[in-house]
């Protein structure tokens, strides 16, 4: 297939989930907004996409998350207090996430009917170009962002592209697993997928880690695909469909991965955050060091 014309230009960002591995800190806090060190995940999220070249964010919310929406919009009382105050240097870390205009939109999804189901719900924004999906409780922090990475890579194959990277040890079993056509260097073509193979069956040691950029052609499939693993309508499942007709192609990503959905995993990734921010990571470093 020749490369794409068209430029990944929109995410779609499904954060509907209800963060059922880190309750109850998720019980009356979308598990999004959680704080990863100074700011929460989803800010973080943005930040990469942003850095990626996205210019329109897709959020696919639930009941209850409005806290999801008012964090990108403007707090005007905070605000006006902050400058009558002589706060500029805060004012300015509280308005550096605001949304830009026309820049953020907001779906909601009906029902937890699973990942699928969420990127269906945008079909409509998303029209018919390339997208990206960012599973917004997978931090990844590299030098080149993870998503900007998985757009250099479609820019280059012009299909669907997956980042992939290495499970832990013995854990392919908790994981959707990429089949590679071959392995040579960190970009491959996938000829399949498996969700959580039984430990000694799995095609590569390689798990589906977050980041996604798929063709307008995956929601004919979504529109009519069954449910699977869960009861849920499963997004894997769709592009194993996919993958019968369009190239799909697994970039082995060069970074770091921090699995927000987890309460070690979250802790991991404040660890990492704190010790990397430039104004606090010395303090940090000390702090942590403190409790050792």
């Amino acid at each position: 297939m020749s490369p794409s014309k068209s430029r990944v230009r929109k995410a779609v960002l499904p954060v509907a989930g209800l963060g059922t591995r880190v309750l109850p800190a998720a019980k009356t806090t979308p598990k999004n907004m959680l704080n990863v060190f100074d700011r929460p995940i989803l800010a973080h999220i943005v930040e990469e996409a942003r850095a990626a070249g996205i210019e329109h964010f897709i959020f696919i919310v639930g009941r209850g998350q409005g806290s999801v929406e008012d964090y990108f919009d403007h707090a005007y009382e905070i605000e006006t207090i902050l400058k009558a105050k002589g706060k500029d240097e805060v004012l300015e870390l509280v308005t550096a996430d605001l949304g830009r205009p026309g820049e953020m939109s907001f779906v909601r999804q009906m029902a937890p009917l699973g990942l699928g189901h969420a990127v269906y719900c945008a079909r409509d924004l998303i029209g018919d170009e390339p997208f990206a999906v960012m599973l917004p409780d997978m931090l990844m922090m590299s030098d080149t962002p993870a998503l900007g990475q998985a757009i250099a890579a479609h820019d280059k194959t012009g299909g669907n592209v997956v980042i992939v990277e290495p499970t832990p040890e013995g854990e392919t079993h908790k994981y959707g697993i990429v089949a590679l056509d071959g392995r040579e260097g960190r970009l491959n073509r996938m000829t399949g997928m498996v969700e959580k193979p039984p430990l000694g069956t799995e095609p590569s040691n390689l798990f589906i880690s977050g980041r996604y950029v798929l063709t307008p052609d995956i929601f004919p499939l979504l529109a009519d695909q069954q449910t699977g693993a869960g009861g849920e309508i499963q997004l894997t499942d769709a592009m194993v469909r996919l993958m019968k007709t369009r190239d799909f192609h697994a970039l082995e990503y060069e970074g770091a991965t921090y699995d927000c959905g987890d309460a070690v995993g979250l802790l991991r990734a404040n660890v990492a955050y704190a010790l990397k921010h430039a104004r606090h990571g010395a303090a940090a470093r000390a702090a942590i060091e403190g409790l050792l």
